[in-house]
């Protein structure tokens, strides 16, 4: 609106969620556990310098709250597991690299069950990948974030606008699916945990107000492919990462 933008102008808007390669393979990100850098993982630091960064979560959330971060953003099966070896590590020193925080994942499980998980290509996967995944997304506040701009897309869409989205794992694609269908969006993904963090923190959270995520709007879309378009396998063998990658469109009624 400040920019002179006005309301159904737009004749399409495309969303590509998640890290770029160039944040993950940079290790001064703090994204990848196979580069060793600050345990950082804010995508826009520079906007928002007083946002927690993921060693602020790791060293200053109690086992439960950490817990519920990897169980809810990770998916993570072993989270309390996970949850108190980080605990129990960082009462001896504070956790600040992505390598440190890698090993003592690891070090909670079995040397066989290190590699033990495959990804959709099945290729063996780092037992903390989940827990990454879970700080990434908590930190930077990803899944209210996607509501954000899915809200203000239908707001700048004309009447038979496109919008396309390109999600990356099924939290996006969830949220991204029930938006299309107009299913109300109820759960409180982050709001609780966010809270706390920030209390123990003692960060200022005018950026936290709309947590909550919620939507009883009537059907605003048509799905222009009933089923969603995922890559097909010449892709996957010039694009590994996207091999969990789930392509959405809709027009806007």
């Amino acid at each position: 609106m400040k920019a002179g933008v006005q309301p159904e102008t737009f004749d399409g808007v495309f969303l590509d969620l998640g890290c770029s390669s160039m944040q993950l393979d940079a290790p001064e990100r703090g994204f990848s556990l196979r580069k060793d850098g600050p345990l950082d993982m804010r995508m826009d630091c520079g906007r928002y310098p007083d946002m927690p960064t993921a060693a602020d979560v790791v060293n200053a959330l109690d086992q439960q709250a950490l817990a519920s971060i990897l169980r809810t953003y990770g998916e993570e099966k072993h989270a309390k597991k996970i949850a108190s070896a980080i605990i129990q590590a960082r009462s001896i020193y504070p956790i600040t690299r992505t390598q440190q925080l890698a090993s003592i994942v690891a070090g909670a499980f079995s040397p066989s069950a290190i590699y033990a998980r495959k990804d959709l290509l099945q290729r063996p996967t780092h037992i903390a990948t989940k827990t990454f995944q879970a700080l990434r997304i908590f930190v930077n506040n990803e899944l209210n974030e996607l509501y954000t701009g899915l809200k203000t897309a239908q707001k700048f869409l004309r009447p038979g606008g496109r919008l396309v989205t390109l999600s990356f794992h099924s939290l996006e694609d969830r949220i991204v699916k029930r938006f299309l269908l107009g299913i109300s969006i109820a759960e409180r993904f982050n709001l609780n945990v966010r809270q706390k963090v920030i209390q123990k923190l003692q960060l200022g959270s005018d950026h936290e107000n709309n947590e909550r995520i919620s939507a009883r709007d009537p059907l605003m879309w048509e799905l222009i492919h009933k089923k969603v378009l995922t890559p097909k396998d010449r892709e996957l063998q010039d694009n590994p990462r996207g091999r969990s990658a789930k392509l959405r469109a809709a027009k806007k009624l």
